[in-house]
């Protein structure tokens, strides 16, 4: 067949394929648009899912007579400025919107009318049908300036496409989706979204910063984000990241509650959402995913915000740069969170009680069994001296002073601090050989002795390995893996950097290695799967990734068998040892999967569930 040009008709809707893919990705464009006109306030009206109308309102600065033609033209575009010899210069784009496609688009699939009015002029508008331009004529406005895009019968110019739509239902969740992540991005603009006829949403704008931002995800997000979330504000070599994180027990079932933003404009992006996954992989299990809502700002010329038609992904110059920042600033907010635990804990816990109107209390009740309390210190430790790092410290800590049966009290000496003081509080009590109660000045604190003692043994474990010294067992017959000679090879030529890690190899003729010793982490492991693993990962990604991965798994596993067990009867003073370690070591409020280690309940909790308040 011979080479055609195409109609601009025809042009136009391919373009609108990649452009526009259903009613929210249209709304995502005019919304940019009204956001780089410098809007304050977006009116968002959509009938029918969109797909009937859609009507974007801005009080932006308008555009003048001669400009609207020019809008709805393809590659015709105002946010890009030319340099004194008229270059375009691609990489450096500062606005939202870029392409000088989605006008021209969305006219070319559907009935599109642009009203506008510059500041100090007067409001004319042109309509687009079907790619049919009409002529632009004086209009009604009834602003001082901005813009009103109205879109009907989106994609009556291509039916086929109708046909992949979803339902209007579905249609409007995406809608409802888009103007939230762009609400988030721009606190200082109000947000009015209207469905059917009904307002869904309505924001006000905020005063930009911190305290602003936080306000406006707490309208998008609930209270609970803004009370669980952990403000993040890092930089490094010019790009910074802000935004806030959610504490690892604030964590969701799936990614729904993930937010990424670069220099303004939501994104969907792999290198983002992994540094995210990365940075909480030692506090959640792999089907749990944080909440976050980040703000990447950096130089337009270190990415490239061109790589995809709706602007959906961006391309960094120095992705290892970005990750780093993102693993680095999410891990310091962690790290200075401390023990802290989710509010959201405490609120679960609340509803799970139930007013209880039965037959008084009795000691041999069937609900008392399991109650280990006591009425004093003259309980003997003696039994539970084998607990590695925690009865060295019950003794050393939180042993009384000889003499006493009971904790001091306010006229006692100031070198012995009242425990109940403390963020965790003195223990009173352990139920069920599993569970410890302390009281606070204003509460009570319910902690799980072996998630709270297995995340204090993993960061000991953790720390230990960035000091180096991971110790080695030594194999009592060296094995000898068969691998291809080039893997073999390549495993040889890092054996240094095997070393260090605890692993020691050595050639054995060829396309052979001999194991002589092994991490002690790993216990009895399967060294020729090992070896294999590294193997494939130094192929593929030139780094002993599989060892390295391998260990941190086992950190995990052996803080949990070498924790103190459910069931284990501890003294007070061991008690309350863990209670002090917890307060002292990062990332105590929750266990190696992401759960919490403990509930604290505020008193006036307690006083609303006995009707006191």
């Amino acid at each position: 067949m011979p080479i055609r040009r195409l109609p601009p008709e025809t042009v136009n809707r391919i373009a609108a394929g990649e452009v526009v893919e259903r009613p929210s990705s249209a709304i995502k464009e005019l919304v940019e648009n009204a956001l780089d006109a410098g809007a304050t306030r977006i009116e968002i009206q959509a009938d029918g899912g969109g797909l009937s109308r859609i009507l974007i309102a801005d009080d932006g600065h308008g555009m003048a007579p001669d400009q609207l033609a020019l809008a709805v033209e393809r590659h015709a575009t105002s946010k890009l400025e030319p340099d004194d010899a008229g270059d375009v210069d691609l990489l450096r784009i500062s606005t939202l919107g870029f392409r000088g496609e989605a006008l021209p688009s969305i006219g070319s699939v559907a009935r599109l009318t642009i009203t506008s009015r510059a500041p100090g002029g007067d409001a004319h508008q042109i309509t687009v049908e079907g790619g049919d331009q009409r002529a632009v004529a004086p209009a009604g406005f009834p602003g001082p300036h901005g813009a009103r895009v109205e879109v009907r019968d989106l994609f009556y110019a291509t039916p086929a496409r109708l046909k992949f739509m979803k339902s209007e239902r579905s249609e409007a969740m995406a809608i409802s989706e888009e103007i939230k992540r762009q609400a988030m991005a721009h606190e200082g603009v109000a947000f009015t979204l209207d469905l059917d006829g009904k307002t869904t949403l309505r924001l006000p704008a905020e005063h930009p910063g911190d305290e602003g931002r936080l306000k406006r995800l707490a309208a998008l997000l609930g209270r609970d984000f803004e009370a669980n979330a952990l403000l993040i504000d890092q930089s490094r070599e010019g790009i910074r990241l802000s935004g806030y994180a959610g504490l690892p027990t604030y964590s969701r079932g799936n990614g729904g509650h993930q937010y990424l933003f670069v220099n303004g404009r939501p994104v969907r992006d792999r290198l983002l959402q992994g540094a995210l996954r990365g940075a909480y992989a030692d506090f959640l299990a792999r089907d749990r995913h944080p909440a976050a809502v980040l703000f990447l700002e950096i130089d337009p010329l270190f990415v490239d915000v061109n790589v995809h038609p709706a602007k959906a992904e961006v391309r960094f110059r120095d992705p290892a740069l970005v990750r780093g920042l993102i693993v680095g600033a999410l891990r310091h907010a962690l790290h200075a969170a401390g023990h802290r635990a989710s509010t959201t804990v405490a609120d679960n816990v609340l509803a799970g009680f139930t007013a209880h109107t039965g037959p008084a209390y009795s000691p041999s009740s069937p609900t008392a069994r399991g109650f280990s309390g006591w009425t004093g210190w003259d309980r003997p430790a003696a039994a539970n001296q084998d607990i590695p790092g925690l009865s060295e410290m019950s003794v050393r800590v939180e042993s009384p002073p000889p003499g006493f049966s009971a904790w001091p009290d306010q006229s006692s000496p100031a070198s012995v601090p009242d425990p109940i003081d403390q963020p965790l509080g003195a223990a009173r009590a352990q139920v069920h050989g599993t569970y410890i109660v302390a009281q606070t000045r204003d509460g009570i604190v319910v902690v799980d002795q072996h998630a709270a003692h297995e995340r204090l043994v993993y960061e000991r474990m953790k720390t230990q390995m960035a000091e180096g010294s991971v110790v080695r067992q030594a194999l009592l017959t060296p094995e000898v893996v068969e691998l291809d000679p080039a893997e073999a090879d390549r495993v040889i030529a890092r054996a240094d950097e095997l070393a260090q890690l605890g692993l020691i190899v050595e050639p054995f003729g060829g396309g052979a290695v001999l194991v002589r010793e092994t991490p002690a982490l790993l216990g009895d492991t399967d060294v020729q799967g090992l070896i294999r693993d590294i193997a494939d990962d130094l192929a593929e990604h030139g780094a002993a990734l599989a060892l390295s991965e391998r260990l941190g798994e086992v950190c995990g596993t052996m803080a949990c068998h070498g924790s103190v067990r459910a069931g284990r009867v501890l003294s007070a003073p061991e008690m309350n040892a863990l209670l002090r370690q917890m307060e002292a070591t990062p990332h105590s409020g929750q266990c190696n999967h992401g759960r919490p280690t403990y509930v604290e309940l505020k008193l006036n909790d307690l006083e609303k569930l006995f009707g006191r308040r």
